[in-house]
């Protein structure tokens, strides 16, 4: 009977073993998934609460202003390989116009890809009404141009911006490079990037994120760049030029968000402005 014994004993043994063995790898990924979960489902839930304004496709949701602004009758606007393209209407008439969200926005943020030609001068704009009035995050890609300040579209025409950017060419007037250089005016209480971050975080030919803060009224706007803060507008302290606090209020409440071709003979013939991985996400009537 003892080696019978002894055989049984090594079977439980090793039975008992590989179950172990099995019950150690199950737990060890039971774990893993669950340590997955309790990371990602914070990150899953944040990202649930932006909704994409842009399909890829289509121009569904947007529409271009109504009436002729100043900018002109609305411009032209396509999809071209999944982007939004806009350009004068024909090119190089000094006709242009804002193409439009369909829904209108009150305390949220907005991410957007920009890809600009050289020479042209654009703008991003929130809380817009259909004709044109509202805050913009310039868009003004030339000589003595800004992308990231703020600006008062139809609403007074004051403007945050402590310096201006301006290419390097070569002979043939192709860009080469950028640099920006303090205009005089005064920086901006709130915040501003230096000129000098700001020409090394932008991207020359190629895609550059932006993304804007809206929250309150009068507003506070906040842009950032390619991840990085480029000015902070606050519109309960600033003090420049043609800033009216009480017009600003009432006319900015709300509103869509919108993308520009501008009018007049600057904007070169046959160059775009393109858009695209557009969204936003909503926040709270407390939102700061």
């Amino acid at each position: 009977m003892f080696p019978l014994c002894l055989k049984k004993t090594v079977h439980q043994e090793n039975f008992l073993l590989t179950w172990s063995l099995i019950m150690a790898r199950f737990f060890r990924s039971f774990l893993s998934v669950a340590l997955v979960a309790f990371v990602v489902s914070p990150l899953v839930a944040e990202d649930e609460k932006w909704i994409s304004l842009f399909d890829g496709k289509s121009l569904t949701g947007w529409h271009k202003n109504p009436e002729k602004i100043g900018h002109g009758t609305g411009g032209i606007w396509k999809v071209e390989e999944g982007v939004i393209t806009g350009e004068q209407d024909p090119p190089g008439s000094g006709n242009g116009g804002i193409l439009l969200t369909d829904r209108k926005f009150k305390n949220f943020e907005v991410q957007i890809d920009l890809k600009p030609d050289w020479g042209i001068c654009s703008g991003f704009f929130v809380r817009s009404n259909d004709k044109g009035q509202c805050i913009q995050m310039m868009v003004d890609y030339h000589d003595a141009g800004n992308v990231g300040h703020i600006y008062g579209e139809g609403t007074g025409g004051f403007n945050n911006r402590p310096y201006e950017i301006f290419g390097k060419y070569d002979d043939k007037m192709n860009l080469l490079g950028l640099e920006a250089k303090p205009n005089g005016a005064k920086v901006p209480e709130a915040y501003s990037i230096s000129p000098e971050e700001w020409v090394k975080l932008w991207k020359i030919n190629d895609w550059n994120t932006a993304k804007v803060r809206v929250v309150g009224s009068p507003p506070v706007i906040t842009t950032w760049i390619n991840g990085t803060k480029v000015s902070e507008f606050n519109g309960n302290t600033y003090d420049g030029a043609s800033y009216d606090k009480a017009k600003v209020s009432e006319i900015t409440a709300e509103g869509s968000i919108a993308v520009q071709v501008h009018g007049g003979k600057s904007w070169p013939a046959g160059a775009k402005c393109r858009w695209k991985n557009i969204k936003v996400r909503e926040l709270g009537d407390d939102a700061k």
